[in-house]
């Protein structure tokens, strides 16, 4: 069986990745002088905290190196690997991977490592890893699985929304006047990642809770035809647990699914989205 990797920026939580055998390759950031990532990590509630007290972190991506010794790493238990890296849109990690991977396969011929630009993020990509674990421990090959999850990536919907305007328009995201007029306003903007797996905002709404139920409401239009295929849905929340279940439970009425896997945006896109930030990812005809 085949060795899956992914990235921190899949979101996925720590038991999730160990429960099957799960690679991961983590991108660092730097809060308050401080580096994690590579070893040592900030609690997400703690990241949060430190963010809302205004300190304001820098992320990196991973470099060639960094991922060719990960892989090195993985390939003494396993000759094949599948890679589902983080959207080229948002990072050069993808690249990077795709570099370490082809040094790799010319100096050890006997080795596959195919690498996929998720064009996804947090639990969007996270949830790609899960629906390709799924096909693995059906039994699919490395190259059937990689053939799906190319032909499928698209169909993986994100939609969120941000209570606070200002990281959007630090990480150039929303014009300075946008941020200024939306947050005196109470402006809530919708959020999805498009076909190159850009940040775009295609919506806003006033107030947090609307902003919620639009959401849930750009589901049902996205799903279609792929409705049947959230047998799970992934929400992730930049320390707002009470408004992912709120989203959950609205889900749940509407559409009548009962699995769900919760958890936080992590610290490379939360340095980005800020706290507050709620995301929710399902199957649907197009982004």
């Amino acid at each position: 069986m085949f060795k899956i990797v992914t990235d921190s920026t899949a979101d996925l939580p720590a038991e999730y990745l160990q429960e099957h055998d799960l690679g991961c390759i983590n991108l660092s950031y730097i809060m308050d002088g401080v580096t994690y990532g590579q070893g040592q990590e900030l609690p997400e509630k703690e990241f949060y905290a430190l963010m809302r007290n205004g300190k304001m972190p820098t992320t990196s991506q991973v470099n060639p190196e960094e991922a060719k010794n990960h892989f090195l790493k993985y390939l003494k238990e396993n000759k094949e690997i599948l890679c589902i890296a983080f959207s080229s849109g948002l990072s050069g990690t993808y690249n990077s991977m795709r570099v370490a991977a082809e040094e790799i396969m010319e100096e050890q011929p006997d080795c596959r490592i195919i690498v996929i630009d998720s064009l996804c993020a947090s639990l969007g990509e996270g949830l790609l890893v899960y629906k390709a674990v799924t096909l693995r421990d059906q039994g699919k090959s490395l190259e059937e699985v990689a053939e799906w999850v190319k032909n499928n990536r698209l169909h993986l919907v994100h939609v969120f929304t941000v209570d606070d305007l200002y990281h959007l328009y630090r990480g150039g995201r929303v014009s300075r006047a946008t941020a200024v007029v939306g947050t005196l306003a109470g402006i809530k903007p919708k959020l999805h990642v498009d076909d190159e797996g850009h940040l775009i905002v295609i919506g806003k709404v006033r107030g947090r809770k609307k902003s919620l139920h639009a959401l849930v409401d750009y589901m049902e239009e996205k799903m279609g035809s792929y409705r049947d295929q959230n047998d799970i849905v992934f929400i992730s929340h930049g320390d707002d647990l009470p408004a992912a279940e709120l989203v959950r439970d609205l889900v749940k009425e509407r559409f009548g699914i009962d699995s769900f896997l919760i958890n936080y945006v992590g610290p490379t896109i939360g340095s980005h989205s800020g706290p507050g930030t709620l995301a929710l990812f399902f199957m649907g005809e197009e982004r």
